[in-house]
């Protein structure tokens, strides 16, 4: 059986980890996102149809960002609490946001084939 500081050493060090994975990956899903929505734009202006896809995109962009600069924020912290809480922020914005990018693929798969 672990000891409680022993537990929390460790906890901080798996935190730190997945914070490292999350912010360079979420900074270039935001990347993807807005060179999607450019993509969907140009084909937009070409077929003259509308589409959720784009908004859909933004409001994952924007979560993506959330997601970076909540485990970039994490990683700069001195406090454990505050960086489990950080942590917690940019897992549960980089699930969300990849939610959102899926169901936007959907929506670009069904638009692109009407």
């Amino acid at each position: 059986m672990t000891t409680p500081a022993r537990h929390g050493r460790r906890r901080t060090s798996l935190d730190d980890r997945t914070c490292r994975l999350i912010c360079p990956i979420a900074a270039a899903m935001v990347g993807v996102c807005l060179t999607a929505i450019g993509i969907i734009q140009v084909a937009i202006s070409a077929r003259h149809v509308h589409t959720l896809a784009d908004d859909l995109l933004t409001i994952d962009a924007v979560l993506f960002l959330a997601a970076m600069l909540s485990s970039y924020f994490a990683l700069r912290v001195q406090s454990v609490m505050r960086l489990h809480w950080l942590e917690r922020v940019a897992d549960t914005c980089f699930i969300v946001a990849m939610i959102v990018l899926t169901i936007a693929c959907f929506v670009v798969t069904y638009w692109l084939q009407r």
